[in-house]
């Protein structure tokens, strides 16, 4: 199911308890129940219908904020989400306390960094951004001290290790005099500041603006809105 695009492995697994999957038109309980690779999967409209009431939210997420687990004297980004920080050009989605219900982010950003942070309560989304084969394009804007040759611009993009292992192809150039636009396909720990370290550089400032086709926009600082309609990653 989590193969076919139609739900998580862990949404799987509820929906079968509940006997809200059917196999051939036959309703499946049993976790872990085995079926060929050409027989028909359908969701109960249950399922369907939870999964149409969950949300994804895009925030604009200011510096001194953590991602996920709260750290000693740090927030969440998510105590972000309320009704006075809803972005007011949004689609008319009204808050609900419900959406909260499981939300978390799909994907880190550094306490030290700003910019679109996704928080999603759907497991699709999430196994989008940040599953193992995952190669959804993230685009940042990184404030710079130092020098840099062409040769060492040159292995930004390609030719660095982390941990014992080779990054995977970025782009990098120059956006202007003090800054670099840096597009990855893999979001290692505090990766963007370390591939600057290596080649010389100390980041001074580092803003997320684009995750696959969502772009940050005119988001204000701070605010959030809803992943719109027809909108995808």
């Amino acid at each position: 199911m989590s193969q076919q695009g139609l739900c998580s492995r862990r949404e799987a697994d509820s929906y079968i308890e509940r006997g809200w999957v059917f196999v051939d038109g036959n309703r499946i309980t049993e976790l872990g129940t085995k079926i060929y690779p050409t027989q028909e999967i359908k969701l109960g409209k249950p399922a369907q219908a939870q999964q149409l009431g969950r949300v994804t939210i895009l925030l604009n997420k200011p510096i001194g904020y953590v991602s996920g687990q709260p750290e000693p004297g740090y927030q969440p980004a998510v105590v972000l989400i309320k009704p006075e920080s809803h972005f007011r050009l949004d689609v008319p989605q009204h808050f609900s306390p419900m959406h909260l219900r499981g939300l978390a982010p799909a994907g880190r950003l550094d306490i030290d960094s700003s910019g679109l942070l996704v928080l999603t309560q759907d497991g699709i989304i999430a196994k989008q951004l940040i599953g193992a084969e995952s190669g959804i394009e993230k685009e940042y804007l990184v404030r710079v001290q130092g020098t840099l040759s062409k040769q060492a611009l040159s292995v930004l993009n390609h030719g660095l290790s982390l941990d014992g292992q080779v990054l995977k192809r970025a782009e990098v150039v120059w956006q202007n005099q003090d800054q670099l636009r840096f597009i990855l396909r893999e979001g290692r720990k505090r990766q963007i500041r370390r591939m600057c370290e290596l080649v010389g550089l100390k980041v001074t400032g580092l803003k997320r603006v684009r995750i696959g086709k969502i772009k940050l926009g005119d988001l204000p600082v701070g605010s959030w809105r809803y992943l719109r309609p027809g909108e995808e990653f």
